[in-house]
């Protein structure tokens, strides 16, 4: 019998390693593949888009706000893994009923590397867990190195429209806009409150007037047009469309993420 605490503080407690893994996170299901678990994911939500063939090979059970509880129990999961953002509280509630559930929380770097150590000693990958998170912090040492002369810039990063909403602070997203030397002008913005506020765009001069306004890729679809109304509230910034998987998906999409980030930069200068 073993003992594990998640990131919000709930002891769970297993006889054997969990062998039938259901996950309502898709960066974590990718996460869950890398670290060799490919075998033990039974079901997926159907935003889980990567690695491209669980889409035909795991049973969909869902979204990651609405999922269906007895797709999951016919599964028979021996743990079900969720995230605080991701997943309400209702759900993580009701799912418990059938077997422990194991939320994550990650805002911070930190928080993720900690969510790859626990998932390495929960499922036993201790070693794959560990190569992830070399991986990682030479990754992260390497684009530091790249980033430390460059000038700050202040940003905007966008994630719906009608109504308009942006980045705000305490968010993952915003740790990694920090990291890249962007500015959230939104980030504890006492006239925006809340972790993805809804904004006045014809408000953005006066807030904070960005450097560049980031349109991220999900969960909304941004136009062209969308860009050009952006711009049209700034003085000069400059619009830039960014992969939201990239700025928004922990787990081992780190790794990726900070070779993208330096394309980026390469591409914005």
């Amino acid at each position: 019998m073993k003992t594990f605490t998640d990131q919000l503080g709930t002891v769970h407690v297993f006889d054997t390693t969990p062998k039938r893994i259901v996950s309502l996170v898709p960066s974590q299901t990718e996460l869950l593949y890398d670290l060799g678990l490919e075998e033990s994911i039974v079901g997926i939500t159907k935003f889980c888009v990567h690695p491209f063939h669980f889409k035909s090979t795991k049973k969909s059970i869902g979204g990651t706000k609405k999922v269906h509880t007895e797709k999951i129990r016919l599964l028979y999961p021996d743990i079900i893994i969720a995230n605080k953002e991701e997943n309400t509280f209702e759900i993580v509630q009701e799912l418990s009923k059938i077997c422990p559930v194991w939320v994550t929380d990650v805002i911070t770097l930190e928080d993720n590397l900690k969510m790859i150590s626990d998932f390495g000693n929960l499922f036993n990958k201790r070693t794959e867990a560990q190569k992830w998170i070399d991986k990682i912090n030479f990754a992260q040492k390497d684009f530091q190195d790249f980033i430390k002369d460059k000038e700050t810039q202040k940003v905007a990063y966008f994630i719906w429209a009608n109504p308009y909403m942006v980045v705000g602070g305490n968010t993952f997203i915003n740790e990694l806009l920090k990291l890249n030397k962007f500015e959230n002008i939104y980030d504890n913005n006492p006239k925006y409150e809340g972790r993805y506020p809804e904004i006045i765009i014809q408000k953005m001069r006066i807030q904070g007037d960005p450097d560049l306004v980031l349109l991220s890729s999900e969960p909304f679809p941004f136009k062209d047009e969308h860009a050009f109304e952006l711009g049209r509230h700034t003085h000069h910034a400059k619009t830039v469309f960014v992969d939201g998987e990239m700025f928004s998906w922990y787990g081992s999409r780190l790794v990726k993420a900070f070779a993208y980030f330096k394309k980026l930069h390469e591409n914005i200068a």
